[in-house]
């Protein structure tokens, strides 16, 4: 069935220039799909027929204004046909980067990526967060600096990354950029958002990403460990400030809380729950999934420290930038003579291995209290730590005692004979 195909022209009438005329704009419509464009032209409304949809009557600027339009739709007219004859499917965005002159072929990887961050942008706030947009930038100069190191180039037509082009991106991230786990899949699976957009209004035909497959290896989840989380709260800091972010990245050890949610929770969000105990009860930022985390010891001393010199309704000062943070605690950590990468995060990760899985809590109740969606994203963290092992085995050996016994009065020639056995066996094979 032949598509539908239609152009029509309107003026801007809540745009009006300083001399009282209104932008020309066209709208190109195919099977549904709209696309609107600047004809590059200024009217007066009172010498625009609506109904008509272009100038009124036959004065000589109605004609000169008349003849453009006609010029336009005539040149989108042979756009439409071009693509209809080329292409298995024809969209009125395509039509319209046809007609504007930078049809498929000249659309780079930036333009259309920069198009979809702005739009992206609009949205923090509703339904996007700070933190997800700024990943999207991240990902953006890994994107920019793989062109620059490996190509020389500032952008790429989009035509022109291909499935090679997938697999030099991927193994520039590994072994260049030192990237693994969750990070690098991230940072694949965003190029693969760009090239979807890209193929989704025409300007690819086959994506690149088709054949691509791989499995990105889980990273070892950094935490610290009993003695290390203790040489860290208990070094001596000079500095006021430090001693805050010390305490925050405690307080995220013994509760789970991420940085962003460290960061907004508030004095109303501890509840006085069933068992009359308090509890933190809120959703996470990232997610929106609620979680529960009956306060330990440690957690409600810092709490009651920082009311007393609380100037708003938040708990903390967390400092406005997390990698601000990251530095602070890296110093601290070197003064504790701690040589992990410490960071905000590897303060939950911390609560997860050391403070709970290490000590017998289930998993479920992890999962729970780190507000989790999905119970695989917590089996991430559970390694099971050597003092755990320990800990588990010493409490089996007083279990079981001496309970089972081997057979002790066996001749010696039992044992000699083992090896002979071996090779025997061996032998015959």
């Amino acid at each position: 069935m032949r598509s539908t195909f239609k152009v029509l022209f309107y003026l801007k009438k809540n745009n009006l220039k300083p001399d009282g005329k209104a932008p020309v704009m066209g709208r190109i419509t195919v099977n549904g799909t709209i696309a609107q464009f600047s004809c590059k032209m200024d009217v007066k409304p009172s010498l625009w027929d609506t109904t008509a949809n272009r100038a009124a009557g036959k004065s000589l600027e109605a004609q000169k204004i008349n003849q453009k339009l006609d010029n336009i739709k005539t040149q989108i007219g042979k756009q439409y046909q071009n693509i209809s004859n080329r292409d298995n499917f024809v969209s009125a965005e395509k039509v319209k980067n046809g007609y504007l002159g930078f049809g498929d072929e000249y659309r780079t990887f930036f333009s259309i990526a920069d198009e979809f961050y702005e739009s992206y942008r609009k949205r923090v706030g509703k339904d996007r967060t700070e933190g997800s947009y700024e990943q999207l930038l991240i990902n953006r100069r890994r994107v920019e600096m793989f062109l620059k190191d490996r190509y020389g180039l500032s952008d790429i037509p989009i035509r022109e990354i291909e499935p090679q082009f997938i697999e030099d991106y991927y193994t520039y991230l590994l072994e260049e950029r030192k990237l693994a786990g969750s990070t690098l899949l991230t940072s694949i699976t965003k190029l693969k958002q760009i090239m979807l957009i890209a193929q989704r209004k025409g300007y690819v035909q086959i994506n690149p990403f088709a054949g691509f497959r791989f499995k990105a290896k889980t990273r070892d989840r950094g935490y610290l460990t009993e003695d290390e989380l203790q040489r860290f709260m208990t070094v001596e800091l000079r500095r006021y400030k430090q001693r805050q972010i010390r305490d925050i990245f405690v307080f995220q050890a013994f509760t789970g809380l991420a940085y962003a949610d460290v960061k907004k929770l508030t004095f109303d969000d501890i509840q006085t729950s069933f068992d009359g105990e308090l509890w933190l009860i809120a959703k996470r930022k990232k997610t929106g999934t609620t979680f529960y985390v009956k306060l330990l010891p440690v957690a409600k001393q810092l709490i009651e420290q920082y009311r007393l010199v609380a100037k708003n309704q938040f708990i903390f000062p967390v400092p406005s930038n997390a990698e601000n943070m990251n530095r602070t605690l890296r110093r601290i950590g070197k003064q504790a003579g701690i040589t992990k990468w410490i960071s905000s995060h590897m303060a939950r990760h911390t609560m997860a291995t050391t403070v709970c899985l290490s000590q017998g809590v289930p998993i479920e109740t992890v999962s729970q209290m780190l507000g989790h969606s999905n119970i695989h994203t917590t089996q991430i963290y559970a390694k099971i730590t050597n003092e755990k092992i320990s800990r588990d085995m010493a409490a089996l050996t007083d279990r079981i005692g001496d309970k089972y016994q081997v057979e002790t009065d066996r001749p010696k020639s039992d044992f000699r004979n083992i090896g002979k056995v071996g090779k025997r066996k061996q032998s015959m094979l």
